[in-house]
């Protein structure tokens, strides 16, 4: 009985052994029932399902920063703002040289303090102000309840380090936009983290810049936006 008692210890053992020395398998995550219908997640998962290396974004490590400022002949009277969002989500396939984020804007942050400090704002809004900004972002300027989410797909991701011109698509407000990007990638094997600035004319997409007074207080069109995106391969905890 001792004797079998061993053997059956050694078996158990030796499969020990050789499950923890077995190749690592990416298993697909959870389905993130957040992400609209034009979403791409199919291609993800199938590269996956192929043994293909992807990256899926890490919400907690990642940021994208929208400086929104006054303009008009009464500026003097308005705020500059920070619009944020830390929910970025998506999924990034380097051998492809390819990844796709999600924004969705009803979860945007306006006027952070930090982030106001870091942008350099040089104005106090009012709690009321705030609201009233995000409010009118969402309803009136960005219109949510039709267009809930924004959505960027990024060519030329290839591995390495240092400076990249980038190629993206940003959809927006129902309308789909080129743009070139430089940025900062910083790729290892299993995270990549990019980071980068680019200016955005909110008109490219159709939108209204919010004014009142007959335009004598008004947001620029153009605005400017900052992001890091951190991404870790999916099968690495």
């Amino acid at each position: 009985m001792v004797e079998l008692r061993v053997r059956a210890g050694i078996v158990a053992l030796l499969i020990g052994l050789l499950a923890a020395c077995a190749a690592r398998v990416d298993v697909p995550p959870p389905a993130d029932t957040r992400l609209p219908a034009a979403f791409p997640d199919a291609d993800y998962r199938q590269r996956l399902a192929q043994g293909q290396a992807v990256f899926r974004v890490d919400s907690g490590r990642s940021l994208v920063v929208i400086e929104v400022r006054r303009g008009g002949t009464l500026a003097r009277f308005g705020h500059d703002h920070v619009v944020a969002s830390r929910d970025v989500s998506g999924f990034v396939a380097p051998d492809e040289g390819r990844a796709d984020l999600h924004v969705p804007l009803d979860a945007l942050v306006v006027d952070d303090p930090a982030l106001r400090a870091e942008a350099g704002l040089d104005t106090t809004p009012s709690a009321d102000d705030i609201a009233g900004t995000r409010q009118n972002m969402l309803e009136k300027v960005l219109g949510t309840d039709r267009y809930p989410d924004a959505l960027i797909a990024v060519k030329d991701l290839g591995p390495g380090v240092g400076m990249r011109q980038l190629r993206a698509e940003v959809t927006l407000h129902g309308t789909t936009v080129p743009v070139d990007v430089a940025a900062r990638v910083e790729s290892g094997v299993d995270e990549i983290e990019v980071t980068g600035t680019l200016p955005l004319d909110q008109s490219r997409f159709g939108i209204v810049p919010f004014s009142i007074l007959g335009g004598a207080i008004a947001v620029q069109d153009r605005v400017t936006v900052r992001f890091r995106i951190h991404a870790k391969r999916i099968g690495i905890q």
